[in-house]
């Protein structure tokens, strides 16, 4: 079995942490930039899934990063953030 490169190390004196891989990085920052995009609109997980037209359960997939967002949901969510009404009346 192939062992995957550790970006970042877990922490020795925390029993939980965990060796962070690069994947498991990107993923990460992926999820982070999702999450404080919709918080900083002030919407809950269903009203930005429903004003922009994302499956509640992918969102929250993203956002708990269970599953890496491709690169267009990212490019969408970045028009979000820039654009947010332009983008709700664009999709409505």
């Amino acid at each position: 079995m192939k062992k995957e490169p550790i970006a970042l190390a877990a922490d020795p004196d925390d029993p939980k942490d965990f060796d962070a891989t690069p994947e498991a990085m990107e993923r990460a920052q992926r999820a982070r930039l999702i999450r404080m995009t919709r918080t900083g609109l002030g919407l809950s997980q269903p009203e930005f899934a429903a004003r922009f037209h994302v499956p509640v359960g992918t969102l929250r997939d993203w956002e708990q990063a269970r599953v890496t967002a491709p690169d267009f949901a990212v490019a969408y969510v970045r028009v979000i953030a820039r654009h947010p009404e332009i983008v709700a009346r664009a999709v409505s």
